[in-house]
């Protein structure tokens, strides 16, 4: 089935004459991959405090991130 995506594939990739299908398991490991080795090389060349970045995960995680049923999420 060329047109549609199965379940577990998140995307193909197609390069050349070449496709490769990528699941959802590899997107969001590559993904956390990819941020951990950013976050590192960040604290490494010390352009960021790693205390400030939780700091900050954690402002954004309450000010996103609210559980279903608070009815915050309905003013949108």
């Amino acid at each position: 089935m060329k047109g549609k995506l199965d379940d577990d594939v998140a995307l193909r990739i197609v390069m050349g004459d070449k496709e490769k299908e990528v699941s959802y398991r590899e997107l969001c490991l590559s993904n956390n991959l990819s941020q951990e080795a950013l976050v590192s090389l960040l604290v490494k060349k010390k352009l960021i405090d790693p205390k400030e970045l939780l700091e900050e995960i954690k402002r954004v995680k309450e000010e996103r991130y609210r559980p279903v049923g608070d009815g915050a999420h309905a003013a949108r």
